[in-house]
């Protein structure tokens, strides 16, 4: 079982940033497909943010160009940097594992972001 455990949430103006970490408890950073996910109150969870094994990157469209993905593979952390936030970006975010192809499917506890002035 591979525990997520997100962290940096908190509350921020329009306009200004945010970094989400998530310590993974193994390192499959290499075989998982590592993501970024969002739910806001009323609505399904949307991905946001995914990184491959490989090292690709894919984001929403909503995000992409404001948000970065990235994993420090030494430290087992995945990271998601927040800049130019938006009200729209409130939210709790959750880190997510994923591996396809033996179905295994792990997800964090949330942490919320909120964006008010």
């Amino acid at each position: 079982q591979v525990h997520l455990e997100e962290s940096g949430g908190g509350v921020v103006q329009p306009g200004g940033s945010l970094r989400l970490s998530c310590a993974v408890s193994e390192s499959i950073f290499s075989t998982y497909i590592m993501g970024w996910y969002r739910q806001a109150p009323g609505k399904q969870r949307e991905m946001v943010a995914v990184i491959t094994g490989g090292g690709i990157t894919d984001y929403a469209n909503s995000v992409e160009g404001r948000f970065t993905i990235s994993r420090d593979d030494a430290k087992n952390t995945l990271s998601l940097q927040m800049d130019s936030l938006i009200t729209e970006d409130t939210a709790v975010y959750y880190c997510n594992a994923k591996h396809y192809v033996i179905g295994h499917d792990y997800w964090g506890q949330g942490t919320q972001v909120t964006v008010s002035s």
